[in-house]
């Protein structure tokens, strides 16, 4: 069960180790972008170009579908990035049903676990499989492996890194459920648990009156997508630009707190510890650009502002 690009890596992963995959539970259609066209989702694809047996619930606890899914005959249901599910589905298998996280449980259970570790400064996270129970992410964990998060690393390498990691964590699991040897532990809950919130408009904002390091975070814990934004404010015009990639500059200076520092080359951007420099960003109705592409054909006044 799964929908995401994260979860075909573990899907195909699956099938490669020969275990028999007899049914695929993925998210139905929905119609996407500025032509509204249908599109399928990643398991799907993968699903229709391998031949797997697909089912595509909007409800997992109608009739219809539970009797489908019983009729697979699974004797293990494997979750990875689909959606909370009903204690009738995950009862169903007699070996139970497992789901793998990308974070080191209990730490960022939720929604956007590979961002919110980069946001937050993290240096190093990891995936964790458990067996699912009736709330989200805190059921008793199977196999956990860890990985280091480099200084500069974004969130689309950090997802390709822990797709591989998470295969071989799923593989790990099937095996020891295969040979009867699952030994679990049960999360412990504490005040200092993190939490990886869904990502809205507000909390992928920039705020320019943090420090360098974590608006350089948050940056990159949101390329590329859904992509950190801010309004760039120059002459009576202000856009709403995405920020795809920066690096810090620390260095003393006497500029304003979101000033805007155009060369012909560089954008630089007045924080209180330093300068943020933009290196790859993306106004509205253009594609994503290298700042100095950019700045062939806009000229920004001293008087622009992030904000």
């Amino acid at each position: 069960m799964g929908t995401p690009e994260f979860a075909v890596g573990i899907l195909d992963t699956i099938i490669k180790n020969n275990y028999e995959v007899v049914g695929v539970i993925t998210a139905a259609d929905k119609p996407a972008g500025r032509g509204q066209k249908i599109k399928h989702s990643a398991v799907k694809e993968y699903a229709l170009e391998h031949n797997l047996k697909l089912l595509q619930p909007t409800n997992l606890k109608d009739e219809t579908f539970l009797s489908e899914l019983k009729s697979l005959n699974a004797n293990l249901q494997v979750v990875v990035a689909f959606r909370m599910l009903p204690e009738v589905v995950w009862r169903m298998p007699k070996l139970g049903t497992f789901n793998l996280h990308a974070s080191l449980l209990p730490n960022y259970r939720g929604a956007a676990p590979i961002n919110w570790a980069i946001i937050n400064g993290e240096i190093k996270t990891g995936v964790t499989t458990f067996f699912i129970d009736d709330k989200i992410d805190t059921g008793a964990m199977i196999v956990s492996k860890e990985i280091e998060i480099s200084s500069d690393e974004n969130a689309g390498e950090l997802h390709d890194k822990l797709m591989s990691l998470g295969s071989e964590a799923v593989v790990a699991t099937l095996a020891l459920i295969e040979n009867g040897k699952v030994k679990t532990t049960q999360q412990q809950d504490n005040a200092e648990i993190k939490t990886a919130y869904k990502l809205n408009r507000e909390n992928c904002k920039i705020d320019w009156s943090n420090p360098a390091a974590e608006i350089h975070n948050l940056i990159r814990g949101l390329s590329p997508y859904p992509s950190a934004w801010c309004f760039f404010k120059d002459n009576g015009e202000e856009w709403n630009v995405k920020i795809y990639e920066a690096k810090i500059i620390s260095e003393n200076h006497i500029f304003n707190v979101g000033q805007i520092i155009a060369t012909k080359k560089e954008i630089k951007i007045a924080v209180k510890d330093g300068f943020i420099q933009i290196l790859s960003l993306q106004l509205p109705g253009k594609k994503k650009m290298q700042a100095n592409e950019l700045l062939n054909g806009v000229a920004f006044s001293e008087k622009a502002q992030a904000e």
